[in-house]
Order: structure tokens, then sequence, then C-alpha cells
């Protein structure tokens, strides 16, 4: 009995630690509405061929588990990095020693291949994307190739893996022609790089002391803001054309417009992260991920049922 006491703790403590690792709250709000809205597109744009069925739970899974790699590797990799900021230690499970780095790298490592297992599921478009976006996951952090300490090449990873092959797996696992729906694609990427870039200016000064070589630090604060807000309204300029061409169904539409100034009611100080917010954009996007979320949960209803 003193034994099991003993252990029932210490197992209680590392899986908390292991959760903690993944960050599950940051990256969820964004995983599953990219992945819903690649169904989403396919289901409106071939109607007469794609009912969102079994596979919508499943490259849901299987993105949420690729993206959970990538952030544990991420966390285990610059826990010394994040050692030098008490707010960045403290969400920081290998940083906090809440979980010891062996442990944290054999539970991503699972992760990672569950992802791998039930992308298969999905079909082989599906597939070949999610694998590609677990590699990206492993190398965007690893310090034996740490891409996002590669300027240009870290926001263009990040696009990539936490945005567009996320919606993209979500396509393919329906449709493999996208046609016009690439231009949604991008919006979603354009979306994604204004993330990446709005970090890089919140940790601008922790990076410059880590030695962290990223896009933001080749620019410096000023063009690195004004290329963040180019993106963000590249993204909203592209979505608006993608809804004249009449790749959105025009109920959502309408349906979008009418709850989206709820955006500007709900604004926090902090942004995604949890972190204090850097500029109105940052006190934006809980709110904005929030209506995200339940337009895209209401139009796969919608496509489900009809």
């Amino acid at each position: 009995m003193k034994h099991d006491s003993l252990v029932g703790p210490a197992v209680r403590a590392r899986a908390s630690g292991l959760l903690k690792l993944s960050r599950w709250k940051e990256h969820l709000p964004f995983t599953v509405p990219a992945t819903v809205l690649g169904v989403n597109m396919a289901a409106t744009s071939r109607p007469e061929l794609v009912t969102p069925d079994w596979r919508v739970p499943i490259v849901v899974l299987t993105n949420i588990l690729a993206v959970t790699f990538a952030f544990m590797v991420n966390d285990i990799e610059d826990a010394p990095d994040d050692a030098r900021d008490p707010q960045r230690g403290a969400r920081n499970a290998v940083t906090c020693a809440e979980i010891s780095p062996r442990d944290g790298w054999r539970a991503s490592v699972v992760v990672g291949g569950l992802a791998l297992a039930l992308f298969a599921w999905s079909g082989w478009a599906a597939c070949g994307i999610g694998a590609l976006t677990v590699g990206l996951g492993f190398l965007y952090s690893w310090r034996g190739i740490r891409l996002k300490a590669v300027p240009v090449l870290d926001v263009l990873v990040h696009l990539l893996m936490l945005s567009v092959l996320l919606f993209l797996a979500g396509y393919f696992a329906y449709d493999h022609s996208p046609g016009r729906v690439w231009l949604v694609a991008v919006s979603v990427g354009l979306l994604s790089a204004y993330g990446e870039l709005y970090n890089q200016l919140r940790d601008y000064e922790m990076d410059r002391v880590a030695g962290l070589r990223n896009t933001a630090s080749v620019l410096g604060l000023q063009a690195t803001r004004r290329l963040m807000l180019a993106c963000l309204g590249g993204a909203v300029v592209n979505l608006a054309a993608t809804v004249v061409i009449g790749l959105w169904p025009r109920w959502l539409v309408l349906v979008t417009l009418a709850i989206s100034p709820l955006v500007l009611v709900f604004r926090p100080a902090t942004d995604m992260r949890g972190s204090k917010a850097i500029d109105t954009s940052g006190r934006l996007q809980v709110g904005a991920m929030v209506l995200a979320n339940v337009i895209t949960m209401i139009w796969l209803f919608e496509n489900v049922i009809n």
C-alpha cells in the first residue's frame, strides 16, 4: 500500500507534465478548424462526390497528433532557451523539470508514430501530406537542423505545417483536385505567416538573447511589423476574393457577417498563447479563433445533414 501511494502521485505528475508538453490548449483552436475547413471545402466544391463521413474524426485526430508532436519537439529542444525567461520557462514542462527530456522524446515519438499510422486511414494523398507535416514538425525545432532559426524558411515551414498542410489533409481526405480552392489555402497560409511573425515580434528580445537568428532578427522590429500586417491584410483581401468567386456558400457568408462583430466585443488582454498581447491584432486572436471554430462546425453540420 505504501508503495502504491508513492507510485500514484509520481505517475500522475508525469502524466500532467506530458499533457503540459503537448500544449494542446494553444493549438487545438486552430488545428481543428483548419482541418474541418478543408473537409467543408471538399464537400462544397464536389457535393455530388463528397459527403463527410467517418474520415472527418480520423483526419482531425491525426492532424491534432501531428501538431502535438511538433509542439512537443519544440519545447524539448527549446528548454535551455526558455529557462532564460520566467514566463516561457513556466510554460515548458521540460524547463520546469516536470518531465525529463528523455521522457519527452519517448512520448513525442509515440505521438508522431500514431499520427503517421492514422494518416494511412485517410487515403494515400492525405497520408503523404500528414507525413510531410510530421517531418517538418521535427525539422523545424530539432537543433541538428532547426529550420526555425533559418530566416524566411522559418515562416514558410510554419505556415505549411500549422495551417496549409492541415487544411489540405482535410481536403485531400475526400478530393484530389482542389482547383480554385488553392486560393483558400493561400489565405490560410497568410494568416499563419501573420501568426509566426507576431510570435517573433513578441519574443524578439528573448530570441536575440538566445541567439536565435530568425526572420525578425534579420528584418528588425519595424520591417517585421509591416510584413506581419501585410500578411494579415493579404489574407483578408484573398478571402474576400474567394467569396466573390463563389467558393463559400452564401448563407455561410451571411452568418459570418452577422456574428463577426462578436470578435470586437471579446478582446482579452492576452493573445492565443496566453501572453500579453503586443497590439490590437493580438487581442483579437482569441475571438477570431472562437469565430472560426463556430463557423466551421456550423458548416460541417450543414454538409453532413445535406
